[in-house]
């Protein structure tokens, strides 16, 4: 991703496409990237040659190269599945795009939390929702919904241990620095770097 220091309108690599989303402040989208009707939480980032549509994710997401969010889904229903009974036009009948497809597509959002890291090359299937907080590891493949603060990996994805206790989450997500300012945000920068999270969220919870 290119190394120009961010600002609050979105950094978007010439290559990347974008359609139909709503891009956060200092949000970056990485080269070859495609994004549609995708919710892009403020300081969140998605590196080169991934995806995402029909998406909501959070602030402070961090999304490596090559993850699918939400990859395409077929009419297995149907006498046959390809995309030419929905994507008609392409292939020119005059039926046209099949409108009520691509409205169950879009009722099958993915929904990622606030602080998620996603690894390189995972893919979260449609419908999944994944807690703040929680890790994919790469190349997993999501397929039910992750539990905030969960560190999840595998081919289905399956968990494997808690970043913080379950009393810790709370107050995390009670605290919910990621609505914080950038001014406040940059004052209690040294102490995100040097405290632990329990002594972070112990300083500020009031």
């Amino acid at each position: 991703m290119p190394k120009n220091q961010l600002a609050p309108e979105p950094l978007i690599d010439p290559s990347a496409t974008v359609r139909d989303c709503q891009l956060g402040r200092y949000t970056e989208i990485g080269a070859r990237t495609e994004m549609s009707e995708t919710r892009f939480g403020n300081y969140s980032y998605i590196v080169h040659d991934a995806s995402a549509i029909y998406a909501d994710i959070g602030k402070f997401c961090s999304i490596a190269a090559f993850v699918r969010i939400n990859p395409g889904n077929h009419a297995t229903w149907r006498a046959s599945q390809h995309h030419f009974t929905y994507r008609s036009a392409l292939y020119g009948f005059d039926l046209g795009d099949d409108a009520a497809f691509f409205d169950w597509r879009r009722s099958n959002a993915v929904r990622i939390g606030h602080d998620v890291w996603i690894g390189h090359g995972a893919v979260i299937m449609p419908g999944v929702s994944i807690g703040n907080g929680a890790v994919v590891g790469s190349s997993a493949v999501v397929t039910k919904d992750v539990a905030p603060y969960t560190i999840v990996v595998g081919v289905p994805a399956r968990p494997i241990k808690r970043r913080f206790p379950e009393d810790l989450a709370a107050r995390m997500d009670a605290l919910a620095w990621w609505d914080w300012d950038h001014d406040t945000l940059g004052e209690r920068l040294p102490d995100m770097r040097r405290l632990s999270a329990e002594a972070f969220v112990g300083k500020y919870s009031g």
